[in-house]
């Protein structure tokens, strides 16, 4: 495929990123307004999802990707490691959705349409970017440790979050209802699929270095 022909896909895959994500926020702003409560409310609680996240790092990085002039930003979402330990977290936030959250609920209409790109659509089409368009050979071990910084501050911030509000993001970090035990349980598991995720991108990444 020709570098026009490249960019286009990249283009329409970042397009895709931030609908998703305008669909979701516009969703929860009508349901707030419906009941009256506060837009700021909704946005905090927007921002406080991993997948929510995760997909702004995507499709910001798919934007960058695009687009021509030179930045601090642009630099560094484009190195190899960072659109790489991007990449391992948006394949964690498809795979534990369809694990541990796809049987919990049937979201119909637009509802529906924001999951799909967010948790399907998105994690296949970067996962896809990172294969045909991040350099490869560049990744070693010593980036997992930095990669792991991210959801290890967000489940931090969401149990805070969870025990400040009585709110907690996702079920399976509810201690309200799992208690503490349970959900550090759930999130060494988590933790340990991110890690054999993280490694096999190494791995394949390492892979393809030495062939090119």
């Amino acid at each position: 495929m020709d570098t026009v022909g490249r960019q286009r896909l990249i283009s329409c895959a970042a397009v895709l990123g931030w609908a998703g994500l305008g669909i979701q926020l516009y969703l929860i702003f009508f349901a707030r307004l419906s009941i009256g409560a506060s837009l700021l409310g909704g946005l905090v609680s927007f921002f406080s999802y991993f997948t929510i996240l995760t997909n702004t790092l995507v499709a910001t990085v798919l934007t960058c990707a695009v687009t021509q002039r030179e930045s601090a930003a642009r630099r560094w979402f484009l190195q190899p490691w960072v659109s790489s330990g991007i990449a391992v977290s948006i394949a964690v936030v498809g795979l534990a959705y369809s694990l541990l959250l796809r049987h919990l609920w049937h979201p119909q209409g637009w509802q529906f349409i924001a999951d799909e790109l967010l948790h399907d659509v998105m994690p296949l089409l970067f996962l896809g970017y990172w294969w045909c368009c991040v350099p490869k050979g560049t990744l070693r071990l010593w980036h997992l440790p930095l990669w792991l910084i991210y959801p290890l501050v967000y489940f931090i911030y969401a149990l805070l979050r969870g025990h400040l509000l009585g709110a907690y993001a996702y079920p399976f970090i509810d201690v309200a209802v799992l208690g503490y035990p349970q959900v550090l349980i759930n999130a060494g598991g988590i933790l340990v699929g991110f890690v054999l995720i993280a490694l096999a991108l190494i791995g394949l990444d390492r892979l393809r270095g030495s062939q090119s």
